[in-house]
């Protein structure tokens, strides 16, 4: 796996937790995007982010 995320650039720095509204971090070694302020992790499919709390896995 690569470290770097199939998300644009761009997108990632936009992109915030659903929860608390904190920036996400992508995380190679999970291939998800982490929330470390709600302790989530939350999926990458296909180059998508899938926001979705009910997705997202614990830390």
């Amino acid at each position: 796996m690569t470290d770097v995320s199939p998300i644009d650039p761009w997108l990632l720095a936009k992109l915030v937790c659903p929860v608390t509204r904190t920036p996400l971090r992508w995380d190679a070694v999970r291939g998800a995007l982490l929330s470390e302020a709600a302790g989530l992790a939350f999926p990458v499919r296909d180059g998508v982010p899938v926001l979705l709390v009910r997705e997202a896995v614990a830390l």
